[in-house]
């Protein structure tokens, strides 16, 4: 784990383009985020946190790795279904992992070039995996990769900070794009004050 590489540069691109974006990041200072390299884990993660809330991830995400020890996908294939519902995975959860872990053990599928590709590359390869959709294709781009431009359409908590922060009744596809043309090349540090500004429940 190491934070996400950031700082002034990104900062004060941000605050310049944009005066609400700079309230966010006078408000708040600098947010450290974590950057998790090891790419199979970081999935697994984000695939057991689909669907439920952040807490209930952290638990049972916890109890995986009990139940598996090193997070790798030999130990996700050697573990029994039945151990891995234990943990508080539904069936189809389970069923991901595993298509994760068979994806990742096959060694036609070149991982390693994930470093380099492009960020529609990225989403194009990862959305090969089963379990595997756009926004969390975007999270590893953020959490793993350390992309730097990522900035989720998918993502609720987004949207909801684009759409307060910006006194917006909807917020389409088009509109979106405007923001993400605005706050390029750092839309992922963009992501990391919205985030932080619906966590807030996007009280200015």
């Amino acid at each position: 784990m190491h934070p996400f590489p950031y700082g002034k540069t990104e900062m004060t691109a941000l605050s310049s383009v944009d005066h609400r974006m700079e309230l966010l990041i006078d408000r708040y200072g600098y947010l450290e985020r974590t950057v998790n390299p090891d790419l199979f884990s970081c999935l697994i993660e984000s695939i057991v946190a689909q669907q439920i809330s952040g807490k209930a991830a952290e638990t049972v995400y916890a109890k995986l790795k009990q139940a598996v020890g090193d997070v790798t996908p030999e130990q996700i294939l050697a573990t029994q279904d039945n151990d891995l519902r234990s943990c508080g995975l539904s069936g189809r959860k389970v069923s991901y992992l595993k298509s994760a872990a068979d994806f990742f053990s096959n060694e036609k599928n070149n991982t390693a070039s994930f470093f380099e590709m492009s960020d529609r590359e990225l989403i194009s390869a990862l959305t090969e995996i089963k379990g595997v959709g756009v926004w969390t294709a975007e999270m590893l781009m953020i959490f793993s990769l350390a992309k730097p431009n990522v900035l989720s359409f998918h993502d609720f908590g987004i949207r909801k900070a684009i759409t307060a922060l910006y006194g917006l009744t909807e917020l389409g596809k088009n509109d979106f794009e405007r923001y993400r043309t605005m706050f390029c090349p750092y839309g992922t540090v963009a992501s990391f004050y919205l985030w932080q500004f619906a966590n807030d429940n996007c009280v200015i």
